[in-house]
């Protein structure tokens, strides 16, 4: 019997090894695209960046990508219209910091179809993802808004603006389990559109750009001007967190 302890305990403590050496080699392998690109002064190399499900098509020309949606494509879980849609393109980068900003110009001059978007997102599986983008609708206006998708179920802020506009500046921050979504007409000034808390979202997030077309539409959306700064989403500095 005591060889037999000594022969438990030698594959327990074998065990304990390999589960700490998989532990560090997953943690110096990983590639944490924040990370890299606040070494490089904000720079993201877009060539690491990962597209979960490709569109129609894609070019990538320097700092500029330009994406081109197939038709009944969009992101949208169950709320109000009872259907689940899960097929828009994402193109994404991961990382494991958790206070940081992103920022990228959108140009979606050609869209032209009801509900034609392209934006931020950080999608983290079909069930967990949140979005913020300009939504076609008709020539007079469209809805700047955002959605935030916790645990299958979908909800919608918007607001309506001009349909003359045709670029949009966001920024999408994080603090920890907490993300904040802005847009700018001109870069420089951006005014909050969303804050909320992503259950899902408290460790490794994957975040990127998106664009899709829910009807029967095509159209090339224009990204540029991405960067990592730091996070610009400050602490609040009122009322304290309760103990």
């Amino acid at each position: 019997m005591l060889k037999n302890l000594f022969t438990l305990f030698g594959l327990a403590l074998a065990l304990a090894a390999c589960t700490q050496q998989n532990t560090q080699e997953t943690e110096e392998t990983f590639a944490d695209d924040v990370s890299a690109a606040l070494a490089d002064g904000g720079k993201i190399d877009l060539a690491n960046l990962q597209w979960t499900r490709e569109p129609a098509g894609y070019e990538v020309k320097g700092d500029t990508v330009l994406v081109t949606t197939a038709p009944h494509t969009d992101l949208w879980q169950r709320t109000y219209y009872h259907f689940q849609n899960d097929n828009a393109p994402v193109l994404q980068m991961k990382t494991r910091q958790k206070f940081f900003s992103f920022v990228v110009k959108t140009d979606f001059t050609q869209s032209h179809q009801r509900f034609d978007q392209c934006g931020i997102v950080m999608y983290l599986d079909s069930e967990n993802w949140l979005k913020g983008s300009v939504e076609f609708e008709n020539e007079e206006f469209q809805h700047l808004g955002s959605v935030a998708t916790n645990n299958g179920y979908s909800d919608w802020a918007t607001t309506a603006i001009s349909a003359e506009v045709k670029t949009m500046w966001y920024r999408f921050s994080r603090r920890e389990d907490d993300y904040c979504i802005e847009c700018s007409t001109n870069g420089t000034d951006f005014s909050q559109m969303r804050i909320c808390h992503m259950y899902a979202g408290a460790d490794e997030i994957s975040f990127g750009i998106y664009a899709c077309s829910p009807e029967e539409s095509s159209f090339t959306a224009v990204f540029t001007d991405m960067k990592i700064t730091e996070c610009m989403w400050k602490a609040h500095d009122g009322q304290q967190p309760d103990e």
